[in-house]
């Protein structure tokens, strides 16, 4: 019914990529270890990436089986894009990854500075670095590096992944901005009205 290119069954290709996107969930900890489930869904969502690029085209074999037809070559199972803007979607998925990559790293220096390596109940309101302009850069990393894997590898797990990980992203943001309210009041309240959640002047 089709044929497989050659980079299907790359073990190491799977576990390559997937520690390679996976990596970034080490510099993302949690307020007060919340709910792991947001960290979960980012994982599963590089996981079905590196398996459908270099291990089993889950989505085509499914869609193939459901229609018993042939697709047409990255029918929603890989290149997709590619017909109409080639190899500009590995091209901007490379820049989203290394603009995440700054954004998480500098988010990261900056609280672990100044919060996480404080004692309990001494570390202060972050505003410095990328802090000044957004509340949650860490997320922020996850969705631009989430986003370049889909632009450049389409497929049905990952388009319907990508908007539940925005949403769980989101709710935990609310909840660790209440619980920031409650530690810092009034400081808090004015530093979110000054900055956005995600993206700078925008959200």
């Amino acid at each position: 019914m089709f044929q497989l290119d050659s980079h299907y069954y790359d073990l190491f290709g799977v576990v390559f990529f997937t520690a390679l996107y996976s990596a970034v969930l080490l510099l993302s900890p949690y307020y007060r270890k919340m709910s792991a489930k947001p960290k979960k869904a980012y994982f599963a969502f590089v996981l079905a990436f590196a398996i459908e690029m270099h291990g089993i085209p889950f989505s085509m074999l499914l869609i193939s089986w459901l229609f018993n037809k042939s697709l047409p070559l990255g029918f929603l199972w890989g290149h997709t894009l590619f017909p109409y803007i080639g190899h500009w979607g590995m091209y901007i998925n490379i820049a989203l990854a290394l603009i995440a990559l700054l954004i998480i790293s500098n988010g990261w220096r900056n609280i672990y500075k100044h919060y996480w390596s404080k004692p309990a109940g001494q570390g202060t309101l972050v505003t410095s670095g990328i802090y000044r302009y957004i509340r949650h850069p860490q997320y922020t990393g996850l969705f631009l590096l989430s986003l370049g894997m889909l632009i450049e590898w389409v497929t049905l797990p990952l388009l319907l992944m990508f908007p539940i990980i925005i949403v769980m992203y989101t709710r935990l943001a609310d909840r660790e901005e209440k619980d920031m309210v409650k530690e810092f009041g009034d400081e808090y309240i004015q530093y979110r009205k000054r900055t956005k959640r995600f993206i700078p002047f925008v959200w």
